[in-house]
């Protein structure tokens, strides 16, 4: 008996492999290696103001379109994704990190699950309804279908080729 409810207890309390990358709380909150990480803090009352979540955006008179269109302007490659690079949260997302990081190219990213109105703004700006959506050189390219295609026919590597150079130089 003390063995089972010792098994049964251990099974409850670890995580590991895919369970552990799987097991989301809250959006913003994810399990890696049985650790719970957060992207987003709570707006408590009882939360002094010091650590209180501010919202960047509002202090700086940016609208969202704005954001948008100078994140595309500001990074060579951009991706509006669910989730972030090193932990998607979609496999579509999964498929476009995968493709373009084999180019070695720096990527931008935006986890649009954390802000409804980004990503409502990150559509209207691209006049396209599904995630995930790449930018390159300030051009829309599409989602990770578009990307993979243009992998596999050669035309993605042609297209980052200047930026995959001159990450090469920076380092």
């Amino acid at each position: 008996m003390a063995r089972s409810l010792s098994k049964l207890l251990c099974k409850g309390i670890s995580f590991s492999g895919s369970a552990a990358r799987s097991a989301i709380i809250a959006p913003g909150s994810f399990y890696i290696n049985g650790m719970r990480y957060s992207t987003t803090v709570p707006n408590e009352p009882d939360t002094h103001d010091d650590f209180k979540p501010t919202n960047k955006l509002e202090n700086s008179g940016l609208t969202l379109k704005d954001l948008v269109e100078q994140d595309v302007k500001d990074n060579p490659v951009m991706l509006y994704m669910k989730g972030v690079p090193d932990l998607p949260q979609c496999g579509f997302s999964s498929l476009a990190v995968r493709v373009l990081k084999q180019y070695n190219v720096p990527l931008g990213a935006r986890n649009i699950l954390e802000d409804p109105e980004l990503k409502s703004a990150v559509k209207a700006f691209s006049h396209w309804p599904t995630f995930p959506q790449i930018f390159i050189k300030g051009e829309f390219i599409g989602g990770s279908d578009i990307i993979l295609n243009m992998h596999q026919t050669g035309e993605l590597k042609e297209k980052l080729q200047d930026i995959a150079a001159n990450q090469e130089k920076s380092e």
